[in-house]
């Protein structure tokens, strides 16, 4: 699993590249946690490049979509593939998130 933030066109960008499962998690997330202060800007979850996602990714999505909202800040997820988003549909995380 990959990850890099990077700014870009006044957003926070992350992108993912790999899969996203439960013995990736752990690190994941810290190398996404800096997501968690982001204020002022929407962040973009690009998902172009990430063949899977488990619980264990949701749940981190879904950690930085609630301390987004608290500061008033938006989360997209971008790129999705087939496989990816038949998850977030069975879940119901695709009626929390907004997709790009």
């Amino acid at each position: 699993m990959n990850v890099r933030i990077e700014e870009i066109d006044g957003n926070v960008v992350a992108i993912l590249e790999g899969n996203l499962d439960t013995a990736a998690a752990a690190e994941t997330e810290k190398v996404m946690s800096p997501l968690n202060d982001v204020e002022g800007k929407d962040i973009i979850i690009d998902c172009t490049d990430l063949a899977y996602i488990s619980s264990a990714g949701l749940r981190i999505f879904l950690g930085i979509l609630q301390s987004a909202q608290a500061k008033g800040g938006h989360v997209y997820i971008r790129g999705i593939n087939d496989n990816v988003r038949a998850v977030f549909t069975i879940t119901g995380f695709s009626n929390i998130f907004e997709f790009k």
